[in-house]
């Protein structure tokens, strides 16, 4: 059995400096070779950290929607090819902003519809939109803000609603062309409720999560979870970890990953889970696409899914940071193309994604082990938390 103290130490000590708790599970071939949680689930009430205690995902959702959609895929429930405006018709006319050599911009048609692999590579040229009171950002952004203005002043909206609403701002850039964080999320979630016919959260939990047994995690609050949710603390700006005052517990009107009963929320919601459950997930991609003998998805859709499928120009211009250094963009997830570039000691092919909040997956089939990571802090501090943690992962595997 690996020795995991070097990790145990780090999660412990990043509490000690301030983190306010997190939890982890490491696995390798259906079996747990290490799980602890640190910590408190809420600081102001005395709770402390424990295994049944659930997170907000925020965009770590990407790996079960994703992964749904390629179940779907193989399924032949839908092509890569595919225009989308074959799902949202509103869709058959979308138009893209070009920018001239002197600054103005243009809209024109696009010369290419958007496809079902632009959604799922995020190459459709849409961020998302601005939100809690930012002030600018990218143009497209405040177009999709300003296109939701009479959606968000009516109040409750849905997905499809929202969808059609966008549907009528200009892209940002020729669909293929470049990849762009975003919305793409969105448009994903609609596809799975046009083609099953139900809530995308629906979707995933029937679909998804039942059959891998993950009964402490969906996108929406049902039995027990909205008890078992850790407090979503907010790091006061120019304040450090560790410093009094610097942590504040997120209210409603604060807080960007929102989670309340099905249909509550507008929108797509994201997904509840904690380290546990989530592993069932990582396992089953990390291991041929079985869970307990049964085959969720083939082996050889889950390689499709985690092969890159932008160009090194956009990840030279579009996907490179300290965080994702050496990683390219496969179907929704991040997958490992180059160990030196990305400062990595685990696998090349290794692949998963990372949520605001502060979530962290990864799935290596070459050796069959998942890590699954958790935390809920905004900002989540990824940089600092996760690559640590990542490194010390895979040398405890070694």
């Amino acid at each position: 059995m690996p020795d995991f103290k070097k990790l145990d130490d780090l999660l412990q000590r990043f509490v000690d400096d301030g983190l306010p708790g997190c939890g982890i599970c490491v696995a390798k071939k259906g079996e747990i070779l290490f799980e602890n949680y640190y910590g408190y689930a809420d600081i102001e009430n005395g709770v402390k950290l424990t295994q049944r205690n659930v997170y907000r995902q925020a965009s770590l959702t990407k790996v079960a929607m994703y992964t749904m959609a390629m179940k779907l895929f193989e399924q032949g429930k839908f092509r890569m090819t595919d225009p989308i405006h074959e799902y949202f018709p509103e869709w058959k006319n979308t138009m893209k902003r070009v920018t001239r050599p002197d600054g103005a911009v243009d809209i024109v048609p696009v010369e290419h519809p958007i496809t079902v692999k632009n959604i799922m590579n995020m190459t459709c040229g849409l961020p998302y939109q601005l939100f809690m009171g930012q002030k600018n950002g990218h143009p497209v952004s405040e177009a999709m803000s300003r296109a939701m203005k009479p959606l968000q002043e009516k109040g409750h909206f849905t997905l499809r609603e929202q969808i059609k609403a966008i549907s009528e701002v200009p892209i940002a850039f020729e669909p293929g062309t470049d990849w762009l964080y975003g919305f793409a999320s969105e448009l994903t979630a609609g596809l799975l409720e046009v083609i099953e016919g139900k809530p995308a959260e629906l979707v995933i939990k029937e679909e998804l999560f039942e059959p891998l047994e993950m009964d402490s995690s969906a996108n929406f609050i049902f039995g027990d979870l909205g008890e078992r949710l850790v407090a979503n603390y907010w790091l006061e700006r120019g304040k450090k970890l560790g410093e009094p005052g610097a942590l504040k517990k997120g209210t409603p009107d604060r807080d960007a990953s929102m989670v309340g009963p099905l249909g509550t929320v507008s929108g797509f919601q994201r997904v509840i889970t904690n380290p546990s459950d989530y592993t069932h997930l990582m396992q089953m991609l990390a291991n041929g696409g079985f869970y307990k003998g049964e085959q969720i998805l083939g082996r050889k859709t889950i390689d499709l899914l985690r092969t890159n499928t932008i160009t090194e120009r956009m990840i030279d211009d579009d996907f490179t940071n300290n965080y994702l250094a050496g990683y390219g963009y496969g179907y929704g997830m991040r997958t490992l193309l180059d160990k030196y570039k990305g400062h990595s000691n685990g696998s090349l092919g290794q692949f998963g994604w990372t949520g605001g909040s502060g979530t962290w997956a990864e799935a290596d089939p070459s050796e069959g082990t998942s890590v699954v990571y958790m935390h809920n802090l905004q900002p989540n501090l990824e940089e600092y938390h996760h690559l640590r943690m990542r490194a010390a992962v895979y040398a405890c595997l070694d």
